[in-house]
């Protein structure tokens, strides 16, 4: 089991308290492994396991759970057994119907500390969310980062380099579980096939009541084969059109918020450079997983620059950044990175291998006249830094502590 420490580090100040802790994120990206390294920790502090309760809303034994009524009463009975503050651990709770009402009475009436999981971004948006309005604190938990997978991958095959780890990172992407396949091609392939379907259907088609599966899943095909390029819902209208097929701008964004509330695909905002305002046309789309991309649509090594940028742009997303492509002129600024008062520019590249390509990418910081940190980042190994903008091998960029 990967210890995820990056989490754990924002998790752990919260741990005892009475905030209620939420895990959200991707279907299997390691949010119930999650809730077991929170359950180590307690029991290294000398918490017994007598003091968890552990309720998985997907098992079919909790089913008749599925009400926040019944979810209360059954937890009651188990924490009358319980003696001094009580651990409540509740994975994929948006399967319970007014679950927040369930968990706020718990909160309040009782000496115990919540943890929950979900898959849907907008787990905490609804009406009933009002119940914990200030009472919670939320964690998004990602696929691996590059990182993670080649410590995972590493530990199938002691002797692989990084090179080969990354190699490997490209096709399968980051989801934990591939591990326990071994990384082996065709099984990886089809459980990544199967965890995509499970998405569509369950996290997508069923919560939204959803009647049009199939221009849902052409809309899905379109955003993730042209992963990182800019367009617009008009534009997916309009090519629907040449196909034959009338869709309107308004179904297209509805169906891909869908996409967004299961994590599926992440939406990225243009930013106009000198006039620091964000634009609503022309946004870009990432993929939640790459690995997904390639086990159901295929490309990942055709279509490797794209594939790089959703990488880089995730891996951002795990350290906390908030992102906007950059519009300057007629150039673009791959991403515009800022946390806690910083701000940091990247341009993503396959190889630097012409110089009309290095004065493409490092001529793109030429109008940013500020003493923030420019980065370059490529599969080249040769150190191509110049004018005070930083060349880094995509690897070590994805593998260093810091980016300053």
């Amino acid at each position: 089991m990967i210890k995820r420490e990056t989490y754990m580090s924002h998790i752990r100040p919260f741990i005892g308290n009475e905030l209620v802790k939420v895990l959200t994120g991707f279907r299997r990206s390691g949010k119930s492994v999650m809730l077991e390294l929170i359950q180590e920790e307690l029991i290294e502090q000398g918490i017994p396991a007598s003091r968890f309760v552990k309720l998985n809303f997907e098992d079919m034994s909790n089913a008749h759970l599925g009400g926040a009524e019944a979810l209360r009463e059954a937890i009651i009975q188990r924490l009358a057994e319980i003696r001094g503050k009580a651990y409540l651990f509740f994975d994929e709770i948006q399967e319970v119907e007014n679950w927040e009402r369930c968990v706020n009475s718990l909160r309040v009436e009782f000496d115990c500390d919540i943890f929950i999981t979900g898959s849907n971004a907008r787990l905490l948006s609804g009406e009933l969310a009002t119940y914990l309005a200030g009472r919670y604190v939320e964690f998004v938990i990602y696929p691996f980062s590059f990182t993670e997978f080649a410590e995972l991958y590493c530990r199938s095959f002691p002797d692989a380099q990084k090179q080969m780890a990354f190699t490997q990172y490209l096709t399968h992407g980051g989801m934990p579980y591939l591990g326990n396949l071994r990384f082996a091609e065709e099984p990886s392939r089809i459980y990544l096939r199967d965890l995509f379907n499970s998405v569509v259907l369950k996290d997508i088609v069923k919560r939204n009541k959803v009647r049009d599966v199939d221009l849902l899943e052409r809309i899905i095909a379109y955003v993730f084969t042209n992963a990182g390029t800019i367009f617009t819902a008009s534009s997916i209208s309009k090519y629907f059109k040449s196909e034959k097929r009338a869709v309107a701008p308004e179904t297209v964004m509805n169906y891909l918020g869908y996409c967004e509330d299961a994590f599926l695909l992440y939406r990225v905002p243009r930013q106009d450079l000198p006039g620091k305002k964000l634009l609503t046309v022309n946004e870009k789309y990432y993929v939640a997983d790459h690995g997904i991309r390639e086990a159901v649509y295929g490309g990942n090594t055709k279509d490797i620059e794209l594939i790089l940028e959703n990488i880089v742009y995730m891996e951002l997303l795990r350290r906390g950044y908030k992102v906007a492509v950059g519009k300057v002129g007629n150039k673009e600024i791959d991403f515009i990175c800022e946390k806690k008062g910083e701000k940091l520019y990247i341009q993503v590249s396959y190889l630097l291998a012409s110089n009309e390509t290095v004065e493409r990418e490092f001529g793109a910081y030429n109008s940013i006249r500020d003493n923030f940190p420019k980065y370059v980042v490529s599969m080249d190994e040769t150190d191509m830094s110049r004018n005070g903008i930083k060349h880094r091998n995509i690897k070590d960029f994805l593998t260093a502590s810091e980016w300053n």
